[in-house]
């Protein structure tokens, strides 16, 4: 499988300086970095503006292309030609937005489209966020909030210039990982490293602003596989568009001694994956939710419902 890193951030977070300093790292030089079009400066935009070719070899030594049509198509043609050795091979997929772009479509592409999942896999979300205008940004910008909150990790750039906007960052997304970086420079390691579990994350604190917020659902029973199912079916007639993002541990009632890793974008649902063991010890299922003007208690009161219903059904059938 190839991991598919997606770096986002509003205009001029220093996404293209990021990733220039990236592929510098020769760990980093066997990289396929795409491009969106539309891109305020995109990685080596000269060269790609004068080539006729999709795909051409930046001088770092990584493989660069412009995303002229559909990501999906984009990657498997991407793929076509490394397996023909029409193109250097590459190890991973660093995939640039644009800084308006919503990141949510890109990743239902790659949540859903069956072609796409047989071959790569999403590693997660990086998004950065300027410290110099960051707070201003994230007030104004719907685009930029929902970066922030679709993020796995996030890279606060620019701190020589203003003080990380912490508060505002972690208003809309409290339990991500906060890095920094000085004039782009940052461990690549650390950013591009697997999207954190849920038990990894260091904060399960629901916090709120106005609309958007954060909400934590712990279990200590194991839940039914149906009852999982239906709420998830619930929320995504409930909540709509209003459900940005949802990630969990969750301990199956069919399955409680391997934990089950719930991971959502919007109304699109990722297969489950499973753990060899529960981290830490902690068998309690856990999910965090992300969304725009959810009731803080509904989540919760639907899964007790639910799973109130699948036990009563249960019992009556024996």
């Amino acid at each position: 499988m190839i991991p598919v890193s997606v770096v986002t951030g509003f205009l001029g977070a220093g996404k293209s300086t990021l990733l220039r300093r990236v592929l510098r790292d020769p760990a980093w030089a066997d990289s396929a970095v795409i491009v969106n079009e539309f891109g305020e400066i995109p990685l080596d935009h000269d060269l790609l503006a004068a080539s006729e070719e999709s795909f051409v070899s930046a001088s770092t030594g990584c493989l660069c292309c412009v995303v002229r049509d559909d990501l999906t198509r984009t990657l498997l043609e991407l793929l076509r030609r490394r397996e023909a050795g029409e193109v250097p091979r590459y190890a991973r997929v660093l995939v640039e937005t644009s800084g308006l772009a919503d990141p949510a479509p890109i990743l239902h592409a790659l949540m859903t489209d069956a072609a796409l999942g047989a071959t790569h896999a999403l590693r997660g979300v990086v998004t950065l966020v300027d410290a110099l205008h960051g707070a201003v940004t994230l007030a104004r910008h719907p685009e930029a909030q929902r970066q922030v909150m679709l993020a796995d990790r996030i890279l606060v750039t620019k701190p020589d210039l203003a003080p990380v906007p912490e508060a505002a960052i972690r208003a809309l997304n409290p339990a991500a990982p906060l890095g920094v970086a000085v004039h782009g420079a940052a461990e690549p390691d650390w950013l591009f490293a697997p999207a954190p579990r849920p038990a990894d994350l260091p904060d399960w604190a629901a916090r709120h602003t106005t609309g958007i917020g954060s909400i934590v659902i712990e279990r200590e029973a194991p839940i039914p596989a149906l009852a999982l199912t239906l709420w998830m079916q619930g929320l995504a007639e409930q909540c709509g568009p209003r459900l940005l993002r949802l990630k969990g541990l969750v301990a199956l009632a069919e399955q409680p001694e391997r934990p089950a890793v719930l991971h959502a974008i919007g109304h699109m649902v990722h297969p489950l994956d499973w753990l060899d063991a529960w981290p830490g010890g902690n068998h309690h299922s856990r999910i965090v939710l992300i969304g725009e003007r959810i009731p803080r208690h509904f989540p919760a009161r639907l899964l007790a419902a639910i799973e109130a219903e699948v036990a009563a059904e249960a019992a009556r059938r024996t």
